[in-house]
């Protein structure tokens, strides 16, 4: 039933923008009446990402409110009237977002370019283990974004998104892209510089969000639950956490910003380890986004406190 309810939604929203006229006014280089290509989102480091290369040519609105945690976020009848009067829908797809390939189905595609930024990207299951390229996403952990590599991957396919709508504007997006490109290969380089430091390559994780991350660098993750975080684990697994932790003599567990860690907390409990933040940058909060954070200062800082974690400090 309420599947039924939000595909209504969905038709509706459509068919009203349709018959008001709500669907965008384009110019000839496919930006909108006020001269700026209209972008929505799904996720912030996109957000960030479609800010920092179209800069002041483009209006990137993420439909996920700030503090939400985007793994329960639903969109209502407003936020899918935004998909239809914008240039560009992007979202993260991988099984990440659980209602945008049913919204982008029924776009009009001539008027919204639709761009899916882990398109053709590999996935890699829970565990790190690699999965395919196909679209059966189940069990794969879509958080991509928190390996630099992969972020700027993301990022070609946003740069080429914009681009195609707005080639007036070519030059100045190239010149964003590869400035952003360069910001990407220093913050990989740093984790890389810090991971040679580390004594040990096991972490603690609130939620199995950083398979990505882990493999990239050549580290561990022990998550306490799955890639949702209401996958708490049963008895049998936590025991079974908690002896790991305990023989890998882990001194830190992180928690994230935006979701509470109930499981994670007796873990910290039962073997007397400190709380550390590690951030999965599926959203910011009012706060972080008030003191300016980005994706690179918040994955420096998550760099910060995995040295701490790893003796790397």
């Amino acid at each position: 039933m309420k599947k039924q309810y939000f595909y209504g939604i969905i038709a509706s929203c459509l068919f009203l923008t349709s018959i008001i006229g709500c669907s965008s006014k384009e110019s000839k280089d496919g930006a909108n009446q006020n001269g700026l290509v209209s972008i929505v989102t799904t996720l912030y480091p996109l957000e960030d990402f479609a800010k920092k290369i179209g800069g002041s040519h483009v209006q990137v609105t993420n439909v996920v409110p700030v503090g939400t945690e985007s793994h329960d976020f639903e969109p209502s009848a407003k936020d899918l009237a935004k998909l239809s009067k914008a240039n560009i829908f992007l979202y993260h797809g991988s099984g990440f977002e659980s209602w945008t390939e049913k919204a982008a189905s029924n776009l009009d595609k001539n008027k919204t370019k639709i761009v899916n930024a882990s398109d053709g990207l590999a996935l890699e299951k829970e565990g790190g283990a690699k999965g395919d390229h196909g679209h059966d996403h189940e069990g794969m952990d879509p958080h991509l974004w928190l390996d630099p590599t992969l972020a700027k991957k993301e990022s070609r396919k946003i740069y080429d998104a914009i681009v195609s709508v707005d080639p007036a504007h070519k030059e100045e997006y190239t010149k964003n892209f590869a400035e952003l490109e360069k910001q990407f290969d220093q913050l990989d380089g740093e984790f890389q510089a810090m991971v040679k430091q580390a004594t040990k390559k096991e972490f603690v994780t609130s939620h199995a969000a950083f398979s990505y991350l882990a493999h990239r660098y050549g580290l561990k993750q022990i998550s306490i639950s799955g890639l949702s975080p209401e996958d708490e684990p049963t008895p049998k697994e936590l025991k079974a956490i908690i002896d790991e932790v305990k023989e890998h003599q882990v001194k830190y567990i992180f928690f994230e910003t935006l979701v509470s860690g109930k499981m994670a907390d007796v873990v910290k409990n039962e073997v007397k380890a400190e709380a550390l933040i590690l951030n999965p940058l599926e959203g910011l909060t009012a706060e972080e986004l008030k003191s300016k954070q980005d994706y690179f200062s918040v994955m420096r800082k998550n760099k910060e406190n995995l040295a701490k974690a790893l003796g790397a400090m």
